[in-house]
């Protein structure tokens, strides 16, 4: 029997597979669509994740969708909230009846024979491996491993008689209350994590080889609250997005032009939240510049409100092993500890992991270049969703959902079936995809796709540029479209014939 075949098959329910899907709904209405989550349950990384504390690290007016405005009063929302945002999303516009949960993608094989891919996927709950087609593959898993954290091999792990956690994989039953705890790692995950364990646990010391920025911001939005009080949600929800759209962007900016201010804005805002006399140098002076690597949001000052409390404490050294009391460091002090969380990062995954393959011959996603920043070179009908690291990820998922709606409406209306990526001209320059200096994404950085040095090969991680690239420019400059030859018919089985009225025939 023929596999079951749809126009458009997405990968992941999560924030971007979700909005993939909306997008399809309301801009290719026409089109048959089917979802493949590798989870039970929509929502990805914030379905996913399940930390004390766990909240966005962007806005939310500008990590919602632009096309379903964000209503809660918190602009740093919860995961709990985030979550039910995005299956309240789901649900409105009849995504949920579109998911197969439970299905992990192990890969894909197209055939410019029959223009279409065909999907294989491992059924996590009955051990079976189904079959699917589809005219167009999409995919909106990320950039990140979810069945596995990334953790150093620590010495003397093995001989620690506490609890080692990492928060990619909390256990719902942990209990920390009254207990001394270490937090290893920085990063976002870990100045969310310190204040929230604070509130119960006995004393919470954050350990950092290095420290990062950090920015608090109010977790309320007072000018967003004074235009939703006063315009209707529709023309209110467009400029709050806009009003902290642009002032990303001039963070950003300023951080790339004239760094030193802005480590001095940061240090000051740093300084005016630490007790008198406390060592900022040693423990809030990052040794690279800011958006090197993502700023560490945290509402309210939360984390430092923590610090002056005395609940919590930073201790900026070295690990030199495990003991069965806790963690000897390098300059020869032991961190007592009854848990240890070790918020040391992820493990980089493009594509969720699947192999690609184009007629017969495996795709090295390495020598590939990604177009607009969306395709790959060489890969026919095939996009991947990779929001900015520099500002909210939806703000590139939004917009990567429109063009792939723009781009089949024109192959419909042109009767195309077949559209490639033209590789960049041999000898241009190349670079990683991702810009960021992040441990994490260094660790993997060569598994990656690239990118060209000018459009539509550059991923330029800016939000206006790529709204008029995007939005506003051609669809189909750089792109090969074609037919199935003539002579080929394409297999349709009868009963998916009526649900996918747009397929054009052979």
């Amino acid at each position: 029997m023929p596999a079951e075949h749809v126009d458009v098959l997405i990968v992941g329910a999560g924030l971007s597979g979700i909005g993939a899907a909306c997008h399809l709904q309301r801009e290719s209405p026409g089109k048959s669509v089917a979802i493949l989550e590798a989870r039970g349950a929509i929502g990805g990384t914030w379905d996913l994740f399940r930390y004390p504390g766990i909240r966005s690290d962007s806005d939310m007016f500008t990590l919602g969708y632009s096309f379903k405005p964000w209503t809660n009063a918190k602009a740093i929302a919860d995961g709990d909230d985030i979550r039910e945002y995005v299956r309240e999303t789901a649900r409105e516009y009849g995504v949920e009846a579109k998911i197969r949960f439970q299905h992990r993608v192990v890969s894909a094989e197209w055939s410019s024979e029959t223009a279409r891919w065909t999907v294989h996927a491992h059924r996590d709950d009955t051990d079976e491996t189904v079959q699917l087609t589809c005219s167009f593959l999409y995919t909106c898993s990320g950039y990140y491993r979810y069945d596995q954290g990334y953790t150093p091999d620590f010495p003397g792990s093995d001989e620690f008689t506490g609890q080692i956690v990492h928060p990619q994989h909390w256990p719902a039953d942990l209990d920390y209350a009254g207990k001394k705890v270490v937090v290893i790692g920085s990063g976002a995950t870990a100045v969310t994590l310190v204040p929230a364990m604070a509130e119960t646990a006995a004393h919470v010391t954050m350990l950092q080889r290095s420290p990062s920025y950090i920015l608090s911001m109010p977790a309320k939005d007072a000018v967003a609250d004074t235009l939703r009080d006063k315009l209707p949600a529709g023309v209110a929800y467009p400029i709050i997005r806009w009003k902290n759209v642009l002032l990303t962007m001039l963070m950003f900016q300023l951080s790339r032009r004239v760094p030193s201010v802005v480590k001095s804005v940061l240090r000051k805002g740093v300084t005016a939240q630490l007790p008198e006399g406390y060592d900022v140098d040693k423990h809030f002076k990052p040794r690279y510049d800011p958006w090197d690597e993502r700023l560490c949001l945290v509402p309210d000052g939360d984390f430092f409100k923590s610090l002056r409390a005395g609940r919590s404490s930073v201790v900026t050294d070295r690990i030199e092993r495990f003991t069965e009391k806790g963690i000897r460091l390098t300059s020869g002090a032991e961190l007592e500890a009854d848990v240890i969380i070790t918020a040391t990062g992820l493990n980089l995954q493009a594509v969720g992991g699947m192999q690609l393959t184009v007629d017969g011959k495996d795709v090295n996603l390495p020598d590939t270049v990604a177009y607009k920043g969306i395709m790959l070179s060489g890969v026919p009908n095939f996009a991947l969703t990779l929001g900015y690291t520099n500002a909210s990820w939806t703000l590139k998922a939004d917009l990567v959902g429109e063009y792939i709606c723009r781009l089949l409406n024109q192959m419909d209306a042109r009767g195309q079936q077949i559209v490639t990526p033209l590789a960049p001209e041999a000898g241009q320059p190349l670079t990683p995809f991702l810009d960021l200096k992040s441990g994490y994404v260094q660790r993997s950085i060569d598994s990656l796709p690239k990118q060209g040095p000018a459009a539509p090969w550059k991923a330029y991680q800016n939000y206006v540029r790529d709204l008029l690239l995007l939005r506003r420019g051609p669809v189909d400059d750089g792109l090969r479209f074609g037919r199935v030859p003539p002579l080929v018919a394409v297999p349709t089985p009868a009963a998916t014939t009526e649900a996918t009225p747009t397929t054009a025939s052979a």
